[in-house]
């Protein structure tokens, strides 16, 4: 049997501060993902796809092909586990702010500039009713990047489209530090995020 396991960070649970607090980065990394990780391999498992020869998002993108028994735990636990896996990923210490290459060049095309973008993509993200994750996606259909919201733990690869970087609006996220106040978490998510990572990661696909 191949079990998810929870991803290990490279950066330390103090090391996003002040930005993103150490007590929450521990509790969201180490119990929320980790509950994520245990229901993605109990949910394979009740289907009998515990060996399961692809990845979950290629799983996701594939969700209605699988028994209709599993598929709604799939969608949540698979795309928690998997949301969180590259919400890690796209946050660094030691952030250039801005993106560059060909991302920055595709951001000017269709959000006109940076700031620009930044103004949509936060507002999209603070108007979430509810719990969800605000992404940057690449369209393949359409070859084109766009900004769009996913309720719950939702995947953007349950809507064939690929996830570049994505922001948490789970409460559990932000409320230790940021309590009520969702702005002030989205605009200090901008003073993390890994843009070389995500640079990287556009254009492997575009």
């Amino acid at each position: 049997m191949v079990l998810y396991q929870l991803p290990r960070l490279s950066y330390d649970y103090d090391e996003l501060e002040p930005y993103f607090d150490q007590e929450t980065m521990k509790i969201h990394h180490l119990k929320h993902h980790q509950a994520y990780v245990d229901g993605l391999n109990a949910s394979l498992a009740e289907i009998g796809a515990a060996s399961h020869p692809k990845y979950i998002s290629a799983i996701l993108s594939e969700l209605y092909s699988l028994p209709e028994s599993g598929q709604k735990s799939i969608n949540f636990f698979g795309g928690g586990f998997e949301n969180h896996r590259l919400f890690w990923e796209t946050l660094t210490p030691k952030s250039d702010k801005v993106p560059g290459g060909k991302l920055e060049d595709q951001i000017d095309v269709y959000f006109d500039n940076f700031d620009n973008f930044k103004k949509i993509f936060s507002q999209k993200a603070i108007s979430i009713e509810g719990s969800g994750w605000c992404w940057l996606v690449f369209n393949e259909t359409y070859h084109k990047i766009e900004i769009i919201t996913t309720p719950n733990q939702d995947s953007p690869w349950t809507l064939q489209k690929t996830p570049l970087l994505g922001i948490d609006m789970w409460e559990h996220a932000y409320y230790l530090n940021y309590q009520n106040k969702r702005p002030d978490y989205v605009e200090s998510w901008w003073n993390v995020i890994n843009w070389d990572y995500v640079t990287n990661r556009f254009e492997e696909i575009f």
